[in-house]
Parts: structure tokens; sequence; C-alpha cells
């Protein structure tokens, strides 16, 4: 289906022309013809579908066709996505889309300007796309109004609730008008139940529509799978980015820690790369994204926080050098390339850990990944090492275990017990009757071996107090 057989506003066509579509991908097949006819739509798609041209046609579409009711500074239409990086694309996308619809366009997320956000809201926005975390901020301060909201774009709702957002997103959804007086758009990548609870609560009874994983990752993308002992990962990840001309280049790992001991093992063998991750600055984070899409950085290192936001055509190679836990993370992670009906490579890397998740992907994806076998000569064993960070977390001394000495030793805080008390306590108290010998000693001079003697005597005689039952009790003689 081309996009001039659709209902679509001539000044979203032109934009639309001049990005170089003609062609409607299947998800903008099956939901547009049901958005522009004003429907709230429920879509299961993956990123890298279309679906964000999807709900930004029918957005422009509907603002188009509808007469301008509020105030010059209130919003029309309100996009919510997950991630910073998230929202940036989508402003990219409809700066583009509605280049010639005059309709003022603002992104709203954390990390930049505060105050350079809040006043360009402040002057006002049509659309305004953000992360529900500064939205709310900005609310509460009454920035701005929701009350003249006529469009909803809720992308990625299953991430939502994956990062926790779910509570601030219901928030702002409960200041909006009623879901009957405007239109409502959901994308998520599963329609799980959790999803689509929140569909029916704040959608007027949506359509569902969905493209399939088996779609998503056939044709497009060429996988391959290479069954590799973790001590070996390294070598063969040398190998190939020696012999394969990977000129954008996206490598997913599941820690944060890995992916700078990654980074620092390729840095030092010659091959520039960047961690991009969710505790990285904003402004670093613009920075490393800028370079990798102009081409200045060819390797880019993500983990799965930040993997579902970014969008960079081009990329001509992913690498899972670890294979995900989650089964819908490889797709995501594998939808960073072949974007836009564009060819890409997927590789991944099968360790004794990984084979575990190995079998869950293929169910998901309804097939089986390729396997190829490495041959000697494609591992690099000659590079140069580099030590691997201690680990991030230390275990709390204040909360128990050894403190690194000698337990009561000199610089230990606490001794061989279980009291909190310190070790250098002053020392326990005599019992009775050391109390009596020892306070006895100034009044009839006795020595220290008299007052032990008198000890002895009287231990005896508490020893003697308490009789066998079979001994008769001794009589000393007079």
């Amino acid at each position: 289906m081309k996009f001039t057989e659709l209902p679509i506003p001539a000044q979203v066509l032109k934009g639309i022309e001049e990005t170089g579509f003609t062609d409607c991908t299947p998800i903008q097949e099956k939901a547009l013809p049901i958005s522009l006819s004003g429907k709230d739509v429920a879509g299961q798609a993956q990123t890298g579908t279309g679906k964000t041209a999807a709900f930004l046609i029918s957005v422009f579409t509907r603002l188009l066709g509808q007469q301008k009711s509020g105030g010059a500074h209130h919003p029309r239409a309100l996009i919510l996505a997950p991630t910073r990086e998230l929202v940036v694309q989508i402003e990219k996308d409809a700066q583009a889309l509605g280049c010639h619809t005059g309709f003022t366009i603002q992104a709203i997320y954390g990390g930049v300007d505060y105050m350079k956000q809040r006043d360009a809201l402040k002057a006002g926005a049509d659309v305004v796309i953000g992360t529900p975390g500064r939205l709310i901020d900005y609310l509460k301060q009454k920035v701005y109004s929701l009350k003249d909201i006529e469009a909803l774009v809720i992308d990625e709702a299953d991430r939502m609730f994956d990062m926790g957002f779910i509570a601030d997103l219901r928030y702002i959804l409960r200041k909006l008008p009623n879901y009957d007086k405007r239109q409502n758009l959901l994308f998520s990548a599963t329609l799980n139940t959790r999803v689509m609870e929140l569909a029916y609560e704040f959608m007027n009874m949506p359509e569902k529509v969905s493209v399939t994983p088996e779609q998503m990752t056939a044709e497009r993308v060429e996988q391959v799978l290479y069954h590799v002992a973790r001590k070996e990962k390294f070598p063969l990840l040398l190998g190939l980015l020696r012999k394969v001309g990977m000129e954008r280049t996206m490598i997913f790992v599941n820690t944060k820690r890995e992916a700078e001991y990654l980074q620092d093992r390729l840095n030092a063998n010659e091959f520039p790369a960047k961690v991009i991750s969710g505790d990285v600055e904003q402004r670093k984070r613009l920075k490393i994204l800028s370079d990798f899409k102009a081409g200045i950085l060819p390797i880019m290192i993500a983990t799965d926080v930040a993997s579902r936001g970014i969008h960079i055509d081009g990329v001509t190679h992913v690498i899972n050098y670890d294979l995900p836990q989650d089964s819908e993370d490889y797709v995501h992670r594998i939808g960073r390339t072949a974007r836009a009906g564009a060819e890409g490579m997927a590789i991944s890397f099968a360790d004794e850990d990984g084979a575990f998740y190995l079998e869950g992907i293929q169910e998901f994806i309804k097939q089986k990944i390729p396997t190829e076998w490495a041959e000697d000569d494609m591992f690099v064993h000659d590079y140069k090492r580099t030590k691997r960070p201690p680990p991030a977390e230390k275990p709390n001394r204040d909360k128990g275990g050894r403190s690194g000495s000698k337990p009561g030793g000199k610089d230990s805080a606490r001794g061989r017990g279980r009291s909190d008390k310190p070790a250098t306590k002053p020392a326990a108290k005599a019992a009775p009757a050391e109390r009596a010998a020892v306070s006895a000693e100034p009044a009839n001079g006795a020595s220290g071996e008299a007052g032990s003697d008198a000890a002895k005597k009287r231990k005896r005689r508490r020893r003697s107090s308490k009789p066998k039952s079979d001994q008769p009790v001794e009589q000393k003689p007079e």
C-alpha cells in the first residue's frame, strides 16, 4: 500500500515524500486505515518497523482536521516515551514529517537545560513529546495544561512497566480530558495483560493490530550464531572486526561493568569504542550518539537499558556479545540494524551461560538462528591485555563480616563476640566472692598468694557442701 492511497492531508504527504517514503510498512498498512478514521489503536510492533511514522501521521492528520480550541500555550497532542533517546528521535521524525504543517513541536526530557525547556513549553507548543518525569514536574508547576489534548500517543508501553514509570504514566493520563474526547494510540513490543489493562482503562475501545516477531526478523536481518567459550569471545570479536568490514557496529552486553571492560579492551587494541548506558551523563550521551551517526565513532557498546531508545539509520552490524536473558530484548537489539527496509547483519555469541537463553529466543522469534563454526584463523590471540576493573559493589563491612584484620586485633572494630560494643571496653566486674577477697586484702595484709589460697579453700568448701548420695560425709578430725 502506498501513502497516496490513504486519506492523508497534503501538508503531511509532502513531508512524507521529502523523507523518501512511498510504500507503507506492515504496521503502517494495518494501523493507518484505522487511526486515520479517528479510532483508537493498540499496536504490537518492535522498533524499526515504522510505527513512529504511523502515529505521527495520524496525530498530524487529527490536528489538521480539528478546529483549534485552546489557548496558544496549551498543547494539543501529547506523545509519551520511556527514554530520552527515544524522545529525541521521535522529535526528529516529527520535525521532518510535520515540516509543512506549521505545528510547534517541543521535546521534554531530563538531563538537559531545565529552564530552557521550561520557557519553551510555557511559550507554547502544539505537539509535546516527553518522558513522564519531567512532564509531571512542569505540570505541577502549572507551566502548561493538558486540558486541550486532542491526541495521545503512548510509545513502548511495555517498557514503561519495565522501567517503573507506570505510576507516573497513570498520573499524567488522569489529567487528560475524557478518553472519548481525544484519540488514543498505543504501541508496544508485546500486548500483554498489563498493557491491555492500561489500554482498556484509558482508551476508547482500541482496535488491536500487530506485526509478529517472525515478520520483523525475517529477510531484512541476516542472523548468525557462534557457539564459543567465554574466554574466546573477545578473540573472536577482534577477528570479526578485523576481517568483516563493520562500518557502524553496535555491541550489546548484559551489564554496565562488562560494557566498560569491553570498551577498555577494544580501545587498547585500536578499535575506538564508547559505552552508552543509563548512567552516562546526558551531554556525553548525545555526543556519543552524534559521533556514531556521523561515522566518527565506528563502535558503540550498549546495554538493554539504552537499546530501545536508540534509533540510528545505517547501522551495518549488531553483535550480541552477551545473549539477552529476555527474548524480547533480542528482537529489540537486532532491530537496530536493517531499519527502514535496509539490510543488516546480527551476530550472536552463545557462551556457557548464554546457551541457556538460546532456546527461549528461538521459540519467541519462531525460527532457528543459523549457526556457523568459527575457524581457527578467525580468532585473534595476540592482543593487548587490560586489567578487569574491580567489582562495582563491595560488601558493607558495617553490617557484619570480616573487616580484613584478625578478630579482636589492633585494627578491629569489635572482638570475637557478636556484640556491637567496642573491643576496648572496661574490664568486667569481679564475682562477689572475688570482690570479698580483694576487699579483705588491705585489712589483713595478706599477700596475693594468701588470697589465692583462700579462694581455693572456699571452692573446696563449696564442692564439699554437696555430698554424693551414695557416700557418707567425711568428718574432719578435731
